[in-house]
């Protein structure tokens, strides 16, 4: 393991809210990640080690006139650590700085918000979804905001019924979605449905800084008998929780392989990445449930799209995406 200095999650999380500008910056706090940071400026680079790699998230987190300093600081310490790095999930001001800076980038997929306060299902584009909710509240499902420490048993529940029904090879996947517990809790809202006394489903959502605040559904699961309709009437509970409290946007999240444009490629892209890219959009379930993910998001009718970008330092690197799923235990 590399020698890093050690930085308090608090360092890290005042970092995020004072300079992040992606939605889904609050996952550089998952359990796992080391962090980087440089005398010469402000900011954290948060990563993961990974062969002959250093898997870098969401970018320099730190204030504008720092993050290319800082970048360039990373990029030292792995080299001086034999390491090449490999950045995922970046933004689209992220991806043209990286690239000013010797990386290659390519989009790799798109995340989803809705604007809170205007945010309404009126109307027919919204019927189906509001049957659904109606149907799940109907058959006696309740939602309650519930704090992790008294619902720890009930998730942990959810969470081994939900990995059974994927199968006994299925992982749970990390680093690039949410996850509950640890000394970072305290930050996250959890809603809990509950059928009958019985806990069915779960979301999971944490603090999205930057121009567009408010909040990320990051991480959800239920139970395989839970009836159709139960996630989408415990996030509807809290779209109108975090509407009625003033929060701005209700991000939905990175999904790799889907909202791909050439439109949104910038210079020196690799064609061998774009090709893969739309290989796995086409074809990639098997790795990740994109089509699943993004048939769930655009039920909410989402009027922000925003592309997300990987980037290699150098050349595009097949062996580099490959440790990328390793990582994530998408493999």
């Amino acid at each position: 393991m590399l020698a890093v200095k050690e930085i308090d999650q608090d360092e890290v999380v005042a970092a995020l809210r004072e300079s992040a500008d992606n939605p889904s910056a609050f996952l550089a706090l998952n359990a796992g990640n080391a962090y980087f940071t440089d005398a010469s400026s402000a900011g954290v680079v948060a990563f993961r080690e990974a062969g002959r790699y250093l898997i870098q998230f969401g970018g320099a987190f730190a204030p504008e006139a720092d993050r290319e300093r800082l970048l360039h600081a990373f990029l030292g310490f792995a080299r001086a650590a034999r390491r090449r790095v490999v950045a995922v999930q970046l933004q689209q001001s992220d991806a043209e700085l990286y690239a000013r800076c010797g990386f290659t980038v390519n989009q790799v997929g798109s995340s989803y918000a809705v604007r809170l306060p205007d945010h309404s299902l009126r109307g027919t584009r919204f019927m189906k979804l509001r049957n659904k909710i109606s149907k799940a509240r109907r058959s006696g499902l309740e939602v309650s905001e519930v704090p992790y420490d008294k619902a720890a048993d009930e998730l942990a529940s959810i969470d081994r019924e939900w990995l059974r029904a994927k199968g006994r090879h299925v992982k749970e996947i990390e680093f690039l979605v949410g996850e509950c517990g640890g000394p970072v809790q305290h930050h996250r809202r959890l809603l809990l449905g509950r059928l009958d006394g019985t806990a069915i489903g779960y979301i999971s959502y944490s603090p999205a800084y930057g121009s567009r605040p408010g909040w990320l559904h990051d991480l959800s699961r239920r139970h395989a008998t839970a009836p159709p309709g139960v996630m989408e009437a415990i996030n509807s509970h809290a779209l109108e929780t975090f509407r009625d409290e003033g929060a701005e946007w209700l991000h939905f999240g990175f999904t790799p392989f889907v909202g791909l444009s050439p439109d949104h490629e910038v210079t020196g892209a690799s064609r061998l990445t774009t090709r893969f890219m739309r290989l796995m959009a086409e074809h990639g379930d098997k790795v990740y449930p994109s089509a699943s993910q993004l048939a769930y998001k655009e039920k909410w009718g989402p009027e922000l799209v925003l592309p997300e970008y990987l980037a290699f330092h150098g050349r595009a690197s097949l062996p580099a995406i490959w440790q990328i799923l390793r990582v994530t235990k998408s493999i």
